[in-house]
């Protein structure tokens, strides 16, 4: 009797069969942001009747707008893998910039203890969403719905009442305040051109939340939280723990960027922020993050933003109407997660054959 077995007839265990490249490539969850940025990139350089939009100067331009938006949308990003929203993210810039501002011009504070009081303040207001989430199991988006707005009113009132206006200004005479801008809030040359450092802390960012995401077990726990909680759960991941983490992750990187304007601008006002909370989602969403958790990329979402950046710069170079910036933002949100869709259960399809 023979034991030679004709292994030609024996079917492949999929848990253990290579994946061809480029099924990899599509299931790349930033791939439809990023055929997206290229088009646009494309469309606004053709349309460009200035000259300057693929050129460093419209870089420095693009870049300047989607930094501040990228480095909030990253973390907002990593929250919605792990299945919550945060509403409050907008508003927390104002809040940040506000009470850093109040805590130089009318305490006397040096710039760096307002900041790092700032960062801690923030970090305690994302802890509280996250408790808050987790002890009353509501919906993210009400709990930090109820945040945005209270936040909102109190940097109105609060402003007005401690300064007569609705601007906190003159942090500029701050013991602090130079090597403090240097940092946060300077410019760099390149070939002639400045770019704003918030670059440099975006890329960081996007690099560290990237690894974070896709190299730590604390990543594992974000994709596990987001899309299953409850076996998570069962399987050892600490679920609430995580959420809570986001949370916190969410709100200082908003206080960061609070801190930036408040250092560029030498002042705040009491509206600064409200409403960027949605540019944040829609940079997450068009990345390729899932509304529903479980599935997103920190890369994904610094795309969404330039898309953005493209777009604030891009129309006015073209010499359209800017009333139709956010018409032309939401049918970027439509096409790029159809185009992530389409191209996820083509992936998927092909897993099959």
């Amino acid at each position: 009797m023979s034991f030679l077995t004709n292994t030609s007839n024996i079917a492949v265990d999929e848990r253990v069969s290579r994946t061809p490249w480029y099924l990899k490539t599509l299931r790349r969850p930033e791939l439809g942001a990023l055929i997206g940025a290229v088009a646009i990139f494309l469309l606004f350089t053709f349309v460009d009747t200035t000259g300057k939009f693929a050129t460093l100067e419209g870089a420095a331009g693009w870049t300047d707008f989607a930094a501040p938006v990228g480095i909030v949308a990253v973390f907002v990003a990593l929250l919605m893998i792990g299945g919550e929203f945060d509403l409050s993210s907008g508003v927390m810039v104002g809040t940040s910039g506000l009470f850093a501002g109040l805590l130089i011009t009318q305490l006397g504070w040096n710039v760096w203890a307002a900041i790092a009081a700032t960062v801690v303040m923030a970090a305690v207001i994302g802890f509280i969403n996250g408790i808050l989430v987790i002890r009353t199991a509501l919906p993210s988006f009400i709990v930090t719905l109820g945040t945005f707005f209270v936040l909102k009113g109190a940097n109105l009132a609060i402003t007005k009442g401690l300064t007569g206006t609705v601007r906190v200004s003159g942090v500029d005479q701050g013991d602090g305040f130079d090597s403090a801008r240097s940092l946060f809030s300077s410019t760099f040359d390149v070939a002639g051109t400045q770019f704003q450092i918030s670059l440099v802390w975006w890329l960081v960012i996007t690099i560290f939340a990237t690894l974070l995401l896709t190299r730590t077990v604390f990543g594992n726990w974000i994709f596990a939280s987001g899309g299953d909680a409850n076996a998570a759960r069962n399987a050892g991941v600490p679920v609430n723990r995580t959420k809570i983490t986001l949370f916190v992750m969410t709100s200082v990187s908003a206080s960061l960027v609070g801190i930036m304007f408040l250092l560029r601008l030498r002042g705040m006002q009491a509206g600064q922020g409200v409403g960027q909370e949605f540019y944040y989602i829609i940079a997450a969403a068009v990345g390729g993050t899932l509304l529903t958790g479980g599935a997103g990329s920190a890369i994904g979402a610094s795309i969404g933003a330039l898309i953005m950046g493209f777009a604030a710069i891009g129309i006015p170079y073209a010499l359209w109407d800017q009333d139709w910036v956010s018409t032309f933002l939401g049918v970027i949100l439509f096409s790029a997660v159809l185009i992530n869709i389409t191209i996820s259960r083509r992936a998927q399809g092909g897993r099959k054959k």
